[in-house]
Formats: C-alpha cells, sequence, structure tokens
C-alpha cells in the first residue's frame, strides 16, 4: 500500500499521461475505362454512389483547359452526363477551365480563388471536387480539395500517361512555394481514380514517351518480369502503340499502388521513399531547367544516373546500367541536358545540391534507393560526391557519342 501511495504521488506531482491511439482504414477504386463520361458508361455514377447509393450528389468539375482545347466537347460531356443521370447526381455549377501545368502550382491566387469557389457554391464534405487534367493539375486540385473544409471528396480523372501510371493513383497533393517543389500539401488519399484511356490519343508524342520513364523506375526496383516486358515492347511504346500503353500503365498503376499500400510508410513518415528512384537527380534538373525537361524526361536522365551509380559501387552487376541506357534511348529519351554540368560562382557543381534538396524535403537521414539488381532496389545513407561526378561524365560520353 505505501508503494501504490507513492506511485500516486509521483504521478501527480509530473503530471498524467494518456496515449491516444486509433486507425483509419483508406480505400479508393483505380478504374481503367474509355468514354468516362459517354451517358451509357455507368463507371462515374457507380463510383459517385458507391458509399451512399440512395442520395443525390452535388459535385463541381474542375477542367485543365488544355485537356478541354484538346477535347472541345469535354465540358458538354459532362455537363450531359450529370443530366442523365440526374436521379443521383447534380453538377453545382458548369464545368469550370483552369490553366494547368506547372504554372498552377506555382500560382497561389489561383489556389485562393478555387478555394473561395467552392465555398462559394456551398461544396462541402459531402460533395466531390471532380479534377480531370495532367499531373500537375491535379496535385493542385488535390491540394484545393483537401485544404478546404479540411478536405473535400477529391475524385481525379488524369489524361497523361504519368498522372494514369504514377501520380494519379497515388496519396500526395501539393504546390510549390518558396521556390521549392511541392513544400506546401497533404496526404490525402482521393475518393477514386478514373482512367479513361481516350485522353491520351490526343497527347504529344513527348509527352506519352516520357510518362514511360516511371514505368521503368518502378520495374528497376520492384518487377524484373516488367522490366523485360517493357525492353520487349520498347518500340511499340515508343510509338504510343494503344495496347502496349494501356497494358503498361495498369501494370505501372498496379507497382505504384502495392507500394503505398504495402510498402509500410504510405505517407512517407520516415526517410525511404523507393517510389522516388533517380528522383534526386531529376527534381534539380527540372529546376534548372526552368521545367523545359518534363517530369519522366528528368526522370529518365536521373534513372540512368543512378543506374550507373549503382554499378560503380559495386552493388550491381557490370552491364545493367547499359541494359538500362539501351532501354531508355530504345523508349525515345536523350539522357543528356548541358545544365547538368552548371556550376555556381564558387565552382561548385549545382547538380550536387539536389541530395541535400532531396534530404530536407523529408529532413532526417538521407535515405537514397539504388539498384542491387534489376527488379530490387536497395536503400543507402551516402551518395559519394566523386562517384556520382564519373557517372555525369559516363552518360555524357555515351550521349556524345563517344
Amino acid at each position: 500500500m505505501k508503494l501504490e501511495a507513492a506511485q500516486t504521488d509521483r504521478v501527480a506531482e509530473h503530471g498524467a499521461v494518456y496515449h491516444q491511439s486509433f486507425a483509419v482504414q483508406y480505400d479508393y477504386p483505380v478504374h481503367f475505362t474509355e468514354n468516362l463520361f459517354a451517358p451509357d458508361n455507368p463507371v462515374f455514377a457507380q463510383v459517385l454512389t458507391r458509399k451512399e447509393p440512395d442520395k443525390r450528389h452535388r459535385f463541381i468539375a474542375l477542367v485543365d483547359a488544355s485537356v478541354a482545347a484538346a477535347w472541345p466537347t469535354l465540358v458538354h460531356e459532362i455537363a450531359s452526363y450529370a443530366e442523365a443521370h440526374g436521379d443521383c447526381m447534380q453538377l453545382a455549377a458548369a464545368p469550370e477551365l483552369v490553366a494547368g501545368g506547372e504554372q498552377i502550382k506555382n500560382d497561389v491566387a489561383v489556389i485562393n480563388r478555387l478555394q473561395h469557389r467552392l465555398v462559394e457554391l456551398g461544396i462541402d464534405r459531402h460533395a466531390f471536387v471532380i479534377g480531370v487534367g495532367g499531373g500537375a493539375f491535379l496535385d493542385a486540385i488535390g491540394y484545393v480539395a483537401a485544404t478546404t473544409h479540411r478536405g473535400i471528396r477529391h475524385i481525379r480523372v488524369p489524361t497523361t500517361v504519368l498522372a494514369q501510371n504514377d501520380s494519379g493513383v497515388g496519396v500526395k497533393n501539393g504546390i510549390n512555394a518558396f521556390g521549392m517543389k511541392n513544400l506546401l500539401g497533404t496526404f490525402a488519399p482521393p475518393f477514386a481514380v478514373l482512367n479513361d484511356l481516350r485522353y491520351l490519343r490526343t497527347l504529344h508524342p513527348r509527352d506519352k514517351i516520357a510518362g514511360v520513364a516511371e514505368a521503368v523506375k518502378v520495374a528497376l526496383i520492384r518487377d524484373r518480369v516488367f522490366f523485360e516486358w517493357l525492353e520487349a515492347n520498347a518500340v511499340a511504346l515508343s510509338e504510343g502503340r494503344p495496347a502496349e500503353m494501356a497494358r503498361m500503365i495498369r501494370r505501372c498503376a498496379e507497382l505504384h499502388m502495392r507500394q503505398i499500400a504495402h510498402g509500410g510508410d504510405p505517407f512517407e513518415t520516415g526517410s525511404a521513399r523507393p517510389l522516388d528512384y533517380g528522383h534526386w537527380a531529376a527534381h534539380k534538373l527540372e529546376a534548372l531547367t526552368a521545367h523545359e525537361l518534363r517530369h519522366g524526361e528528368a526522370v529518365a536522365i536521373g534513372l540512368a544516373l543512378d543506374t550507373r551509380y549503382s554499378v560503380q559501387a559495386g552493388m550491381l552487376a557490370t552491364g545493367a546500367d547499359q541494359r538500362v541506357y539501351a532501354l531508355l534511348k530504345r523508349l525515345g529519351f536523350y539522357l543528356w541536358h548541358p545544365l547538368m554540368e552548371a556550376r555556381d560562382a564558387d565552382g561548385h557543381w549545382i547538380l550536387l545540391r539536389g541530395l541535400e534538396e532531396f534530404r530536407e524535403h523529408l529532413g532526417g537521414e538521407l535515405t537514397i534507393t539504388l539498384l542491387r539488381d534489376i527488379g530490387q532496389g536497395e536503400e543507402v545513407h551516402h551518395m559519394d560526391t566523386d562517384c556520382i561526378l564519373r557517372a555525369v561524365a559516363w552518360l555524357h560520353r555515351l550521349e556524345a557519342g563517344q
């Protein structure tokens, strides 16, 4: 009894601690379809009503202006679909066109205007924000939805290869701020992802090819068989053939979803980011070139560099770097940019700053994914500067035909 009394006194003296713990289950469907907004296609209506089938759901559609330009009937199709399915949905206002691309992630005024628009229309947590556009556009619209009323249901309709096979099926939203990519953002899983393959038909060939880089990335770290399939179908993919593109997108999306769900860190609370293989250099190259390089084009360069580095570091078998380089070339990538050799006023290589910026984005220990084998990534916590520069020189020689 005396011991219990002493313990009680100590608790009273130093305060009490209550440990709160709960789990939240996230789930969202990822559909692959064509002609999503054709009145006889049930997918959109089924998704909107999947949790509350007896309710008439309100939504607003925000459409990437460049997508609307390529598909002039799209706005009318969305409105007609809502009218045809008026028993279960209501369009809160006419679909709105918003300029997409990386510029939307840099324009706080646009973000604020869209947040105000949602409030103005009474779009609350029981309504939906539908985003139709490319990856950067969906990043921004997802941020708008997630930060208004602390989270409005968001449905993504990705319209690019990169968005359909990677960013669109993930759980991240964000905008750029203070000169840093994706500095402001949320981890907010979408209510659903609706991939309509028809939107890929009007993409510029450069954009189709750029999106394949993420498939090469995820194959390199997780699926050797998929990598071999990419090798066997590289010509078809470089030509944008629909059947091969559809298969590539579905497998790539599946592998990204598997990593997010089963990789142990869906909201990136730790320091490892295996799905960012090759991205430390890619992110820096995007910034250095003022986004002259597409994200996928920068990723392709980053993949070639880090694969060569893995060989030079003795982690990966000799020849695997040549194999990855050959695949990227057959897909149509140019794997060099003059700014890779840019230096600051003190003579330091600017590209190398990408390593520290990569670490700073998460904080904690520098963690970079390299390759132990094709299909097997491995985390390391240090990269040797001289070894990186040798990899850069190797890539330059190959691209110069030396």
